[in-house]
């Protein structure tokens, strides 16, 4: 039951990271869980285990390190695109 709260909670933060800046994350569901479990791994290594905690993941640095990565791929899917054009 962990490790399936660990994938809910991390798509909602992907999800969530991905309203905040108003992109789209690639792979639908499944980016969305990948960018939220990466993020919170950044997160977690930038700034720690602090705040509220749900399924094993700190929401807040969770939270923060998904958006830093959905910029970081949204802006290189976009520099992609215009290189092709």
């Amino acid at each position: 039951m962990g490790f399936i709260m660990f994938l809910i909670v991390g798509g909602i933060i992907g999800w969530l990271a991905g309203l905040i800046l108003g992109k789209d994350i690639p792979g639908g569901i499944i980016g969305n869980i990948i960018a939220g479990i990466i993020g919170a791994w950044v997160g977690g290594a930038l700034f720690g285990d602090w705040g509220p905690d749900l399924g094993g993941i700190a929401i807040v640095p969770a939270l923060i390190g998904s958006i830093i990565l959905v910029f970081i791929v949204s802006f290189i899917m976009k520099s992609m695109n215009r290189s092709r054009a």
